[in-house]
């Protein structure tokens, strides 16, 4: 049955083609990027942008099944592709960037990655330095997160000189996508700029909400993050770059999925977006309610639309659960009553590949 949810949502997605309407193979493949030095790796101990990459692929290609999780017993449905397979012939083709949430994995949004994929973008999603599921969490990770804007650039640069897709994109059609802290990220990327004083002033006011309720595990980060800014000067001056603007201007549309920290932003910069945003959210969003990140976002970005799932929660946008999944990350798998997450992501899928076709021209 999981099997077949997960074809369904790429038929569905088939009904809303790219300029050309073709429909593709898609292959996967994965990449260590190393940017230039400096680069700051926020005391990640792997000094590489580790990412996978969804593709058109040749018509050849023999698609499997993908999964997230222990090979035998896996967690997720990760859509369909052909690993390594070989690119389709044919024009450049859009890039899409993907960022995951806190703590998460390139591989959280296969699901969206693979339908687009299918309707000729290529897409790439990366694992953010010290905080992602692959490695322990650093300080810098989860107090520095402006700089994983940075970390979609370096990525951009990384495959426009790729041997294999350089070739392949067109330099002039970028957008990117995030989750929950990688929704965040692309608004980063947008030309949304931080001040992490309006969060802690948020929290402080009536209209704290469960945004400023994290696990223990992200308030362990909190505190250790306020003792390095009391004793660490390097720390202190790395942090105080939140303020700047981390605008990629090769980004010309953005794709926000239940965005986080939305206090954290400074309004004025919000009203200075100059691409389309697209934010949809669940309207039962329990870690990042609506009211204070994606409907404010909405209201504050001039070119912004704002769709809400209803009865959905947080992570909804996550992949398919196995049986297995749904025992062991029953947080992640776990839906609110009255929630269809496969229809959630082909819906979802639809508006991308609307918005991304139309924006990406």
């Amino acid at each position: 049955m999981r099997f077949l949810a997960l074809w369904l949502i790429l038929l569905a997605a088939s009904n809303v083609a790219c300029a050309d309407d073709t429909v593709f193979k898609v292959g996967l493949t994965t990449r260590d990027f190393i940017p230039a030095k400096p680069y700051d790796w926020r005391s990640a101990k792997a000094h590489a942008l580790r990412a996978i990459i969804w593709y058109p692929a040749a018509a050849d290609a023999r698609e499997e099944t993908q999964w997230i999780g222990p090979p035998i017993l896996p967690f997720f449905g990760a859509g369909r592709a052909a690993r390594d397979a070989e690119p389709a012939a044919g024009p450049r083709h859009p890039l899409i960037l993907l960022s995951h949430g806190f703590g998460g994995t390139a591989s959280d949004l296969a699901w969206l990655g693979a339908a687009l994929a299918a309707h000729g973008f290529i897409v790439v999603a990366v694992n953010h330095p010290g905080n992602n599921g692959l490695e322990d969490y650093t300080v810098e990770g989860y107090s520095l997160m402006w700089l994983r804007a940075t970390n979609l650039s370096a990525v951009i640069d990384a495959l426009l000189d790729d041997k294999a897709f350089g070739s392949q994109i067109d330099p002039a059609r970028i957008g990117a996508a995030g989750h929950s802290l990688g929704g965040y990220t692309v608004i980063a990327v947008a030309g949304g700029v931080t001040d992490p004083a309006r969060i802690e002033a948020f929290c402080r006011s009536p209209a704290a909400d469960a945004l400023c309720a994290p696990p223990p595990a992200v308030l362990d980060l909190r505190q250790k993050s306020l003792l390095r800014l009391n004793s660490d000067p390097d720390f202190r001056q790395r942090y105080s770059k939140a303020g700047n603007s981390y605008r990629d201007e090769r980004v010309r549309a953005v794709f926000a999925m239940a965005p986080g920290l939305g206090p954290a932003f400074i309004p004025e910069s919000l009203g200075q977006i100059p691409i389309p945003v697209a934010i949809v959210t669940g309207s039962a969003d329990e870690v990042v309610p609506p009211a204070s990140s994606a409907e404010a976002l909405g209201k504050a970005i001039p070119h912004a639309t704002l769709k809400l799932f209803p009865h959905a929660g947080h992570f909804v946008f996550f992949g398919t659960c196995t049986a297995v999944g749904r025992v062991f990350i029953r947080a992640g798998c776990g839906d609110p009553d009255g929630t269809d997450r496969d229809a959630v992501h082909a819906e979802t899928i639809r508006l991308a590949l609307e918005f991304f076709t139309a924006n990406l021209r």
